[in-house]
């Protein structure tokens, strides 16, 4: 279950009686749309125990706010239109979602409140979950909102969406907009909405949301002064990474050179927590021809392999054939000589960043040693932000002169106790996540819209909605 639910839970449990009625929580990791019979299923579902729980007298969805299905560019929209519709225009209505969400009219005209996240690593969707809460609680006192939000032609890449003090652009705005909430108590939220590039929607583009308590000139006035800083701003969302052989030339020069720090790779365009396969091999093969040395790469995902490694068993040596059942684009075939080190069952704890205290279930999983290289297969896709992926197999990744993770940028939160941002790298790699969007087909995304194009003049469009959905 998400942070955000029992921390909603624990914090109503503290500011008035209340009787929780939950209907449905659905997960999955990142990876193309929903299939649109499966959402209606889905639907029905809320809409029939929604309906047997009335009458309610306060909403909460936790939604990512990302989706798409194979039919509906906005399924988040049609979830809180369908709360909406059910429950009335008088009963409030919260909703929390990711800052890679995709903010469509629908969902702000449905709803008292939207509350994104703050945090990239999503460190604070409990704090989130929370806020959800006390916002709902004065809602029910009798608290009207009023939401003013703007969308910028401006679809940031998601490695340019990083919020540590100094990481850019959005950590930048995401200050700004948390110093202008502290300095006004007639605010209620500000959420700035970095949304999710590869969606491919019509929603598509940053968006700032600003819900005070009633006062629609402020909300107006609000969003539209966040909305003109991230334009001014707007040339700092153009990602930078490592070009290719550049990263691998540093990691063989890392492997053979004591004295150099370690460093991380971060193979960005193979993100599973983005719509990645987990499973190119580009850095695997560039890094074995280039020699290097004493690399830790994780984590690989291709169920084939993992299944082969255990019905051979530890310390077998055997020709490792990989994506041999999928040679889709960019999951090319590639075969190598590899020992079985170790094998697990994919499942522990974590103990950093995102999944601190949470269960994990990497399915039936192996350390392979290829060469300098050693590298975890595992069977159900994941991305890699968790230093137990490795511990699962007793390796130490401290020990390593460079580590290779599939991942975008949550890592960040649970290997900073290896590598400080200066040891951290992120690969210009080919793959279905790539922070470079010009090299993408876009069919739906709103153009013009940096930083795919040139855009010299924006006025905000400032849309309000006076006490909410009212």
């Amino acid at each position: 279950m998400t942070p955000e639910i029992p921390a909603f839970v624990r914090r109503m449990d503290t500011l008035r009686p209340w009787t929780p009625a939950p209907i449905l929580f659905a997960n999955a990791e990142s990876g193309g749309p929903v299939d649109h019979g499966f959402f209606v299923e889905i639907l029905e579902r809320f809409r029939q125990d929604l309906t047997a729980a009335l009458p309610l007298d306060g909403v909460y969805i936790c939604e990512h706010g990302a989706a798409i299905t194979t039919e509906e560019d906005d399924p988040d929209g049609a979830v809180f239109a369908l709360v909406r519709e059910i429950v009335g225009p008088d009963v409030p209505i919260v909703a929390t979602i990711d800052l890679h969400s995709n903010v469509s009219e629908r969902m702000v005209a449905a709803v008292d409140a939207l509350i994104s996240y703050r945090r990239n690593p999503h460190t604070d969707m409990a704090d989130r979950g929370a806020d959800a809460a006390a916002a709902l609680a004065e809602l029910l006192d009798g608290v009207k909102t009023a939401v003013a939000h703007v969308r910028l032609p401006i679809c940031p890449p998601p490695t340019v969406l990083l919020t540590a003090p100094g990481a850019g652009p959005y950590a930048d705005l995401i200050a700004a907009a948390e110093a202008t909430a502290a300095a006004d108590p007639r605010l209620l939220n500000i959420s700035i909405v970095g949304g999710f590039a590869y969606g491919d929607t019509p929603k598509n583009g940053l968006t700032v949301l600003a819900t005070t308590r009633g006062d629609a000139a402020l909300a107006r006035r609000t969003a539209a002064g966040l909305a003109a800083y991230a334009w001014r701003e707007r040339a700092r969302f153009i990602p930078r990474l490592t070009p290719f052989d550049e990263a691998v030339a540093l990691a063989k020069a890392t492997g053979e050179q004591r004295g150099r720090p370690p460093v991380l790779l971060a193979d960005v365009a193979d993100n599973p927590g983005g719509g990645g396969r987990g499973n190119t091999v580009f850095l695997l093969r560039a890094l074995l021809d280039a020699g290097a040395r004493n690399v830790l790469l994780g984590v690989l995902t291709d169920p084939e392999l993992a299944a082969e490694a255990h019905s051979l068993g530890e310390g077998v040596a055997f020709a490792a054939r990989f994506n041999r059942a999928e040679q889709a684009t960019y999951s090319e075939p590639f075969e190598a000589q590899a020992t079985i080190l170790r094998l697990s069952d994919g499942k522990g704890v974590g103990r950093r960043g995102q999944l601190a205290g949470c269960a994990f279930d990497l399915g039936p999983s192996v350390a392979l040693a290829i060469d300098g290289i050693v590298l975890i297969v595992i069977t159900h896709r994941h991305q890699c932000h968790e230093p137990a992926f490795f511990e699962l197999f007793g390796l130490n990744i401290g020990a390593a002169r460079t580590v290779v993770l599939k991942s975008r940028g949550h890592f960040r939160a649970a290997f900073d106790e290896f590598f400080t941002p200066e040891q951290i790298v992120e690969v210009d790699a080919p793959g279905l996540t790539s922070p470079l969007l010009s090299r993408f087909d876009f069919k739906k995304l709103p153009r013009p819209v940096v930083p795919l194009d040139r855009i010299d003049d924006w006025t905000p469009n400032v849309r309000l909605l006076q006490g909410g959905a009212r």
